[in-house]
């Protein structure tokens, strides 16, 4: 089977969490199956780091990690990757409450400079840029990423830090 692809590489910036099950072993695991997405190649990973969840369900921690890969791919047939690698590591879409726990999530952050908006998918992620477990692993590895339209990942980062709680 031929994947849809697009002529020259894009770099593409990918948020992971998972918060049920061996979280570790399920990041890995999902790298490993990022590694090997035809037409893709795996430029770089953070580390994990232990985050509170967001959103109004209780439910366990999350572990959230980054990875930059290069691809020929278009941004829906990379979409069908991602899903295909959430749902090997158990992920039921259909059976999950929003912003609920879940043994994978796989977000694609930014997709080169594209921008785009569509049922499925849109790019770059409209709430990246306001969420301390997206920008922090993914700062440590490209700080300088551009996330279309709000800034590099190092500045929209510094100034999430600073903002005041109340």
């Amino acid at each position: 089977m031929s994947e849809p692809s697009q002529p020259n590489p894009s770099m593409v910036s990918v948020a992971l969490g998972s918060n049920l099950g061996d979280r570790a072993s399920t990041l890995a695991l999902a790298i490993d199956a990022l590694a090997r997405i035809p037409l893709t190649s795996l430029v770089a990973a953070s580390i994990s780091i232990e985050t509170a969840p967001v959103g109004p369900v209780e439910q366990p921690a999350f572990l959230n990690a980054a990875a930059l890969l290069r691809t020929l791919l278009t941004p829906h047939s990379l979409l069908a990757f991602l899903h295909e690698i959430e749902r090997a590591a158990g992920r039921k879409r259909s059976a999950e409450t929003r912003w609920g726990p879940r043994t994978l999530d796989l977000d694609i952050i930014t997709f080169g400079d594209q921008t785009s908006a569509t049922p499925a998918l849109t790019i770059p992620h409209p709430r990246a840029h306001e969420r301390l477990f997206v920008l922090e692993p993914l700062a440590s590895i490209a700080p300088q990423l551009l996330i279309p339209g709000r800034g590099t990942v190092g500045q929209l980062l510094a100034a999430l830090r600073i903002q005041p709680t109340y």
